[in-house]
């Protein structure tokens, strides 16, 4: 057969891709069928022999033996004197095969056939990718960073697949270089066109609890079991914890002595920071400790509308919140309760929103993300831990004390 480009490269296909050979010749055979039914008008009575390994293709057309004069298909049938001119002794109604050269479809159709080969081998390898990743949903996956687009990182990994790390699937301290190794956990895959679009993310708080498997041989061996993860990446997260070996201390063991354990998962995320709580069925023992470090005097729930009143000392309120309310937050995430913070003796404290009139209303709101919304709350800080736990100056919180003492005070 004519040693065309086309069947040359039909071993360098399989050694490339590493396309099984089953696989190799269903796709050949489909490809050269299209072309047959483009040049033929049908291809039911051709006979395509592939051996991918050699190179090698024997394509075969079927036809029966009619009278001359006779012929309503000549891709079906064929004149007597024409298949004798195959072999002499043919008869009217025989089977007659006769082997279809390559050349015989015409340069543009063998240039058309490699083009859709080659399409058909892309499409193939990207479904396999597909499958693959579509496994890997929820896995670490590393992969180093190719390039950097203002909305995302494009990674390549070991095998050249192209994985995408979105901006809003980033922590906001995240900042990398070409070359860099990226750590996330592959978020979506999904089939765009024929090409797979693969996402990763390092925002997800799977990511947190894959990262303790990791690094955590009781959490890895499920000794130790992730009941829960919430995260503001690059923040602060709460992870809840159980165990049911009553010898081992859940929170312990995920820490570490002296942090040892959990320092590497810390430094991957940007320094966030983690708190790991004891899970318990007990909801009043499971808000309190959500809300630590707070310390909680009392606590009414409401578990029909999934509300909890908590009463804290002044002093405590602030902590229980957290700096932007992150705490506060994250407690009302990890256990479905919205968090309502009461102070004691909050009857004899007055709302910072009465002092809109002397206090500007972004002044008041810095200070309410705080955790500091009444005047009492204020007041009985030191301006230094105001100064620390607000985006303020030290100016205008002194005014601000200034004005509550003289109107809260007197």
């Amino acid at each position: 057969m004519e040693n065309v480009a086309l069947i040359e490269s039909f071993s360098e296909f399989k050694d490339d891709k590493l396309i099984d050979r089953v696989t190799l010749m269903a796709i050949l055979e489909d490809v050269f069928r299209s072309a047959l039914k483009r040049k033929f008008g049908d291809d039911d009575n051709f006979d395509i022999i592939v051996n991918p390994d050699k190179g090698d293709l024997e394509i075969w057309r079927n036809r029966i033996v009619v009278a001359d004069g006779e012929v309503e298909d000549e891709n079906q049938e064929i004149s007597l004197s024409d298949a004798r001119k195959i072999e002499p002794d043919f008869e009217v109604g025989e089977d007659v095969s006769e082997e279809v050269k390559l050349v015989d479809l015409g340069r543009r159709a063998i240039l058309a056939l490699r083009q859709n080969l080659i399409s058909k081998i892309h499409e193939h390898d990207n479904t396999i990718i597909y499958k693959q990743f579509k496994d890997l949903v929820g896995e670490i996956y590393t992969a180093e960073v190719h390039h950097i687009r203002h909305r995302a990182v494009i990674l390549l990994d070991d095998e050249g697949n192209e994985i995408v790390l979105p901006k809003d699937r980033q922590i906001p301290s995240d900042f990398f270089r070409k070359g860099d190794n990226v750590r996330g956990v592959i978020d979506t895959v999904e089939l765009k066109g024929a090409k797979p679009t693969i996402i990763m993310s390092r925002s997800s708080p799977v990511f947190l609890e894959k990262l303790f498997e990791q690094e955590i041989p009781e959490v890895f061996d499920g000794l130790i079991t992730i009941k829960k993860v919430v995260r503001i990446p690059g923040e602060k997260a709460k992870v809840a914890v159980d165990s049911y070996d009553d010898r081992i201390d859940p929170v312990g063991a995920c820490v570490g002595m002296k942090g040892s354990r959990i320092h590497g998962i810390v430094r991957e995320l940007g320094n966030e920071n983690i708190d790991v709580i004891n899970y318990t069925n007990n909801l009043q023992l499971f808000i309190t400790r959500a809300l630590s470090p707070a310390r909680v005097t009392s606590i009414k729930l409401d578990e029909e509308n999934k509300r909890a009143e908590v009463i804290l000392k002044p002093e405590e309120v602030s902590k229980a919140i957290g700096r932007g309310g992150h705490n506060i937050r994250l407690a009302g995430q990890l256990t479905g309760y919205e968090i309502d913070v009461f102070r004691e003796g909050a009857e004899e404290d007055v709302e910072l929103s009465e002092f809109s009139d002397e206090i500007e209303e972004w002044i008041i709101e810095e200070f309410s993300k705080a955790g500091f919304d009444t005047a009492k709350s204020v007041l009985e800080q030191d301006v230094n831990d105001l100064v620390k736990r607000t985006d303020l100056e030290e100016e205008t919180i002194n005014d601000v004390v200034r004005i509550l003492k003289e109107e809260f005070e007197d």
